[in-house]
């Protein structure tokens, strides 16, 4: 047995050597999957997964094969069998045959063979080539697939005839079947709004980009709706777009996010003060002024007429401030208020035989010794009568003078002055009364006690203007015997201010 086996073995590489010796060929036209190699003088293998585009649909893999490509799982597992065959088939000739005898091999393993897409060539609607050397087994796992290398169908060097091309191919200058490139040649029959891409023995029509196809038409994409394409404004155009701001933004190197515009910085037109914001920016102004209807521009404040009540006298506007003024014999104390400027510590005019009197808003000299005939001065202010004159029996026995200032429209009624008998008899009676200096009945002298009165001003006085006034004070005893009276001569000078 073992000598026959070893005969037969013999004999069938015999009949195979002499029909590969036998074997001629005369053209250069290879078979599905193979192309003409002019440097190799033969048919090699295309590589479809290479070529092909998008050759494998719904997440499978392209694995290119000898005359076609298989679409597998992502997970399949592909063992390579360097292994020479025993027997040389024709490719054009052989590929039903092996792959029926692949599809027999394969169903020992426990397998499913793939006698079926082997035989056919070409599987329908899957788009794609097996060719005959391949065996395919597919377990609870994953897929094996087994490849034979093989050498695709020989064609002898220097042909002497013409060759018949596939359609989609021609034949070239050198006696080879070469691809028609449709789309320069100008002969495919894509629409003028779509593209044309040459393909291996054929050509695809496509939309150009920014387009998509809709039944036969190209209909333009709007990106617009596909967010996030622009970050603020989008704008479509045919077969493109592009991205706009919002005013203050501006693109980035991007083109598609906004970043702010610091006017601030960039183009300020503020007047004084610019603050930026996020797309926009603010116009502020300095203290003193304000911002004018174009919110860009300053404008003074006339802080003088918001308020009567800024400055105690007058108020002066200046450029973004104010400033206070005091008449003449005032001096300006807070910024706002009018202080009495005492003349007679500053500036004093007076003679020497004269005293200065100071009052709001100004200054009066009045002679050191009041006193007129007959009367004597005894002290400061005073004068007395003598006795042993006789003139002076019905004249008042003292006068003193004295000085007081009160300002312009002094709220009424008010207490203004108060006299006081200096020297105190007994068994005597004291009365006070207005001698003179009150025709228009400016003043009340009111007793307080049987040695004092108040004078209140119970009428509002202006100024300025100089008040004098006699206030006397009688002094009699409890049984008529005794009578005296002494004045009190004031001087009241009043204020041309409130103040």
């Amino acid at each position: 047995m073992m000598l026959r086996a070893l005969f037969l073995t013999m004999l069938t590489l015999a009949l195979v050597k002499s029909q590969d010796t036998e074997e001629t060929i005369t053209y250069t036209q290879c078979t599905d999957g193979y192309e003409w190699d002019p440097v190799r003088q033969q048919c090699k293998d295309i590589d479809e997964c290479d070529i092909v585009p998008d050759a494998c649909k719904g997440g499978m893999k392209c694995v290119n094969h000898y005359g076609g490509y298989l679409c597998l799982p992502k997970t399949a597992q592909i063992i390579v069998n360097n292994e020479q065959p025993q027997q040389e088939t024709p490719a054009a000739e052989g590929v039903g045959a092996a792959a029926n005898a692949a599809a027999t091999s394969s169903t020992g393993t426990g397998g499913m063979a793939a006698s079926g897409m082997a035989a056919s060539g070409v599987v329908p609607g899957g788009g794609f080539v097996a060719s005959a050397a391949a065996e395919v087994q597919t377990s609870r796992n994953n897929f094996v697939i087994r490849r034979n290398p093989a050498d695709p169908q020989r064609i002898p060097p220097n042909p002497s005839h013409r060759i018949q091309c596939a359609s989609g191919y021609e034949q070239s200058e050198h006696n080879v079947c070469q691809d028609i490139d449709e789309c320069t040649a100008g002969t495919h029959n894509c629409r003028a709004d779509q593209v044309c891409i040459n393909l291996r023995g054929s050509f695809t029509c496509q939309c150009p980009p920014g387009y998509q196809k809709r039944g036969e038409q190209c209909v333009d994409i709007d990106e617009c709706t596909i967010p996030p394409y622009c970050h603020q404004r989008c704008v479509n155009t045919p077969g493109s777009f592009y991205c706009q701001c919002s005013p203050g933004f501006q693109l980035a190197a991007n083109n598609y996010t906004c970043v702010d515009i610091n006017e601030c910085d960039a183009s300020n037109q503020c007047a004084q003060q610019c603050y930026n914001i996020l797309g926009s920016f603010i116009c502020q102004c300095n203290q003193g002024y304000e911002l004018s209807s174009d919110r860009l521009n300053c404008e003074d404040i006339d802080e003088c007429r918001t308020s009567s009540y800024l400055c105690q006298y007058q108020c002066v506007n200046e450029p973004g401030k104010f400033s206070c003024m005091c008449p003449q014999g005032y001096q300006v104390v807070r910024s706002r208020t009018c202080q009495d400027i005492n003349e007679c510590e500053t500036t004093n005019e007076c003679r020497e035989d004269e005293m200065c009197w100071n009052y709001h808003g100004g200054f009066r000299c009045y002679p050191r010794n009041p006193c007129q005939d007959p009367y004597v001065l005894t002290s400061e202010n005073r004068c007395v009568c003598p006795v042993s004159n006789a003139m002076c029996r019905e004249l008042p026995q003292s006068i003193v003078y004295k000085y007081m200032s009160i300002r312009s429209d002094r709220s009424v009624p008010s207490d203004i002055f108060q006299i006081q008998a200096t020297t105190i008899y007994a068994n005597t009676i004291n009365t006070f009364r207005i001698k003179s200096g009150n025709e228009n009945g400016e003043f009340y002298l009111r007793q307080t006690s049987p040695v004092s009165a108040m004078l209140v001003l119970v009428k509002s006085l202006s100024g300025p203007r100089e008040y004098i006034v006699d206030l006397e004070m009688l002094t009699v005893n409890s049984i008529g015997t005794f009578r005296t009276s002494s004045v009190l001569r004031l001087t009241i000078i009043v204020g041309p201010f409130s103040f």
